[in-house]
């Protein structure tokens, strides 16, 4: 299967190019973020703070990855598996404006987030659910953590990775989902598969 291997930061016009369906590994900085973290990242910019992390032409990974930390006070991942995405469509217009690039998790995203993809040029990528330890893998190092006060899951990690992956594009930048192709054949043939009864 061809796939496609994309530094980060990501190019607006190189995300743009990506389809449906496409497969693409990354590599560079990645910053997981869940729940907590995009709300405390609205209360800054809507604040007048600044975002301490950088994000533009970034990857945000909803997960929640296992660490341990050693004597030393340096943290080694263990395992990372990607949460359900769908909580954090009421920031998909807000993810756009910090000049995001890529959304990774699982499970796809609605309206809010198709269309923020499109007026941003940014994507949704689907990583495999069930396979935290593979995915672990393309995961070379933890570089820092934020806000552990909301505790490891909802925690910013920033991960260095190489050749993450494989991710595929759920969402694209054109107006395209997996999700509501599924959706749209799965109710074409839900009368022929589940026959009312008379």
């Amino acid at each position: 299967m061809d796939h496609k291997i994309l530094q980060i930061p990501l190019k607006e016009e190189e995300i743009r190019a990506l389809d449906v369906g496409d497969v693409v590994y990354l590599s560079g900085t990645i910053y997981t973020a869940r729940d907590m973290a995009h709300l405390r990242l609205r209360e800054l910019a809507e604040g007048g703070s600044p975002v301490p992390f950088a994000l533009e032409g970034g990857a945000i990974f909803h997960a929640g990855p296992v660490a341990l930390r050693g004597e030393d006070g340096s943290w080694r991942l263990s395992v990372i598996g990607p949460t359900t995405s769908i909580r954090m469509e009421p920031h998909a217009d807000f993810v756009g404006r910090l000049g995001v690039r890529a959304v990774i998790g699982k499970g796809g995203m609605g309206p809010d987030t198709l269309a923020a993809c499109q007026k941003y040029g940014y994507v949704y990528l689907q990583a495999a659910p069930g396979c935290a330890a593979l995915l672990a893998r393309g995961i070379r190092s933890i570089k820092s953590v934020t806000w552990l006060d909301m505790g490891m899951p909802e925690a910013v990690w920033e991960l260095e990775a190489e050749c993450f992956g494989p991710l595929v594009v759920g969402m694209d930048s054109k107006g395209n989902s997996l999700y509501a192709n599924i959706r749209a054949k799965a109710l074409e043939r839900i009368d022929t598969l589940y026959p009312l009864a008379l």
